[in-house]
């Protein structure tokens, strides 16, 4: 079987957390969350071939687990999924009123573990399901994860080789357990899933509205909480106690990650990689796999298409591969392997994909690469060519009351993906720099960034970036983009906050993440700038006001972009020369 089909992973079963969630209980007068029977006319049941068992954590709470159990007789290594999506799914009352068709779907999911031969436990976390508790997402997942794999080791039909696996939020759970470092967990497989859940609500320190608000709202958060979320962009200890860019360093196991190029946390999966490959714990430093594919968290909007990724799912053959190699000792040649497998994006409209989409493999991530810049210039191309002149600039006029329409990215609930950019009409605060007509490809892989120089007449104003892929016949397919709100420039830790001085440019770093693809000549490589991106991101009211504070009257800003030899703004690409295959 090939790269491809092992890479038919992710997102479909994983679509499920946007981070904002887990600021849900750490408010005055949570209520305990309600069991998920309690939503529907009546308990599903089990599905067929679990038996529930119960695991009693350090405090008494008793949480309970679906085990399925391999043919014949133990005892069997153990992979374990800890979950606040029920482990005995919900009943529909439209399309599955009897809850039978989810319950044969969780069974099948672990038929892929026991036909295997490994025991399947799934578990539903603190006050989900029927485990016992308060549901507070996040806030118990280290305990509560270190005590379930702990209680798994010493189950009569476990060998005591336990992994943790699972996607989106069951990969979070995962990641807080790994940092608990319980002696008994051996391996994880992580897919989807972030390294730092205030980096991720806050890209560049911008609240991410629809996902992170409108996804806690819908699962019945009050506005009055959601207030407080707004408020919460500073970096602080509460963020911090599960956070895996500060505790990762504790992690003492190997973990695949698995991440998509358009997810909304292809950060995530990439820098935990990174930091354990690299800089891990014994028994985690070079005992790292990472592998990134051209996937978001659910299926893919717009005029592109992957094949072989159209259609996605949790489980594959490369991770029993995986925790067949560190529970079992099966020495199947995984870790012989490159670390990195990733995928080459290139031209993909539908009806018309190039060969050029293929998969690489990598010694470490990023691959060697050179950075290139492209200077904006006044008008509005990039140019390999740093500017001479001086007083160059470029001004708009943001009004937080008509704000730039989002048009995809790496969303949760709502359209994601490349989508065509051309649906943003021209408008005078939305800039489209690009380059001429590419004479051969430009393959970059690494993560990108733009060097902006802005200024504003205020204290406060977002800037918008956003590289796109502008093929022969026009489409403006995004690929990456990210935000900066300017007080946060120096950071996120509360000293770090500084309002702008009118008028003055400073440099503003924004940090697009990562990404793989081939403009492909005759493609133009393409920057836009604007300041904002709605309802994908919170609109900045200019005026300084603090976080969650909308008293304040929101004021119309005038934004500039230098673009001169004191103030050389440039996209900034991680270029690769891989060999063709």
């Amino acid at each position: 079987m090939n790269k491809l089909t092992h890479f038919a992973l992710a997102s479909a079963l994983a679509l499920s957390f946007a981070c904002g969630g887990a600021m849900a209980a750490d408010k005055p007068g949570a209520k305990p969350a309600k069991a998920a029977a309690a939503a529907a006319d009546k308990w599903p049941g089990l599905p067929p071939g679990a038996v529930e068992e119960i695991a009693t954590m350090r405090d008494g709470a008793k949480l309970a687990a679906n085990v399925y159990k391999p043919a014949g007789t133990g005892p069997w290594p153990v992979v374990m999924t800890r979950t606040p999506y029920l482990k005995d799914g919900r009943i529909d009352k439209e399309h599955d009123p009897d809850g039978a068709k989810m319950r044969a779907g969780l069974a099948a999911a672990a038929k892929h573990y026991t036909d295997a031969g490994f025991v399947f436990v799934h578990q539903d976390v603190r006050g989900k399901g029927r485990s016992q508790g308060f549901y507070a997402a996040f806030e118990n997942d280290i305990e509560d994860g270190y005590d379930s794999v702990e209680w798994a080791a010493a189950q009569p039909w476990s060998t005591g080789k336990i992994g943790l696996s699972g996607g989106s939020a069951m990969g979070i759970t995962s990641n807080e357990a790994a940092m608990a470092a319980p002696p008994h967990l051996k391996a994880a497989y992580v897919v989807v899933a972030p390294y730092d859940l205030l980096q991720n609500s806050y890209i560049g320190g911008v609240l991410k509205e629809k996902d992170v608000l409108g996804w806690s709202k819908g699962q019945g958060v009050s506005d009055e909480v959601l207030d407080r979320q707004r408020e919460r962009v500073s970096d602080d200890i509460f963020w911090n106690r599960s956070a895996m860019s500060t505790n990762r360093k504790y992690i003492q196991i190997p973990i695949y990650n698995v991440g998509g190029w358009y997810d909304i946390f292809n950060h995530g999966n990439i820098s935990n990689f990174e930091y354990l490959q690299d800089h891990g714990a014994k028994g985690a430093r070079g005992n790292q796999k990472l592998m990134m594919g051209p996937f978001g968290h659910g299926n893919l909007s717009g005029n592109l298409s992957y094949p072989g990724f159209d259609s996605l799912k949790l489980s594959g053959d490369e991770e029993i591969r995986w925790f067949a190699y560190w529970l079992k000792g099966e020495q199947n040649g995984i870790m012989d392997e490159p670390p990195v497998t990733y995928f080459m994006m290139a031209s993909a409209e539908k009806g018309a994909v190039s060969p050029k989409n293929r998969m690489l493999t990598s010694a470490n991530w990023p691959p060697a690469n050179r950075q290139v810049r492209y200077y904006l210039t006044p008008d509005k191309t990039l140019s390999g060519k740093a500017p001479t002149a001086e007083g160059v600039k470029t001004s708009y006029r943001f009004d937080p009351a008509n704000p730039v329409p989002t048009v995809g990215g790496a969303n949760l609930t709502f359209e994601r993906g490349p989508m065509d950019q051309r649906a943003i009409p021209a408008r005078q605060d939305y800039l489209r720099f690009q380059t001429p007509a590419l004479d051969k490809d430009v393959t970059i892989s690494g993560p990108v960034k733009v060097e902006l120089y802005g200024a504003t007449d205020g204290p406060d104003t977002d800037f918008m970036a956003k590289l796109v892929d502008v093929y022969p016949d026009g489409y403006e397919a995004l690929v990456l983009d990210a935000p900066i709100r300017t007080r946060f420039r120096h950071g996120r830790e509360p000293d770090d906050v500084k309002m702008m001085t009118p008028g003055a440019p400073e440099e503003l770093d924004i940090d697009l993440w990562s990404t793989a693809i081939t403009f492909e000549k005759g493609h133009r490589i393409a920057l836009h700038i604007t300041s904002s991106n709605a309802p994908r991101f919170e609109v900045n009211g200019n005026n300084g006001a603090p976080p969650g504070d909308h008293k304040a009257a929101p004021r119309v800003a005038t934004n500039t972009v230098y673009m001169d030899a004191t103030h050389p703004s440039a996209l900034v690409l991680p270029m690769v020369y891989p060999a063709e295959k």
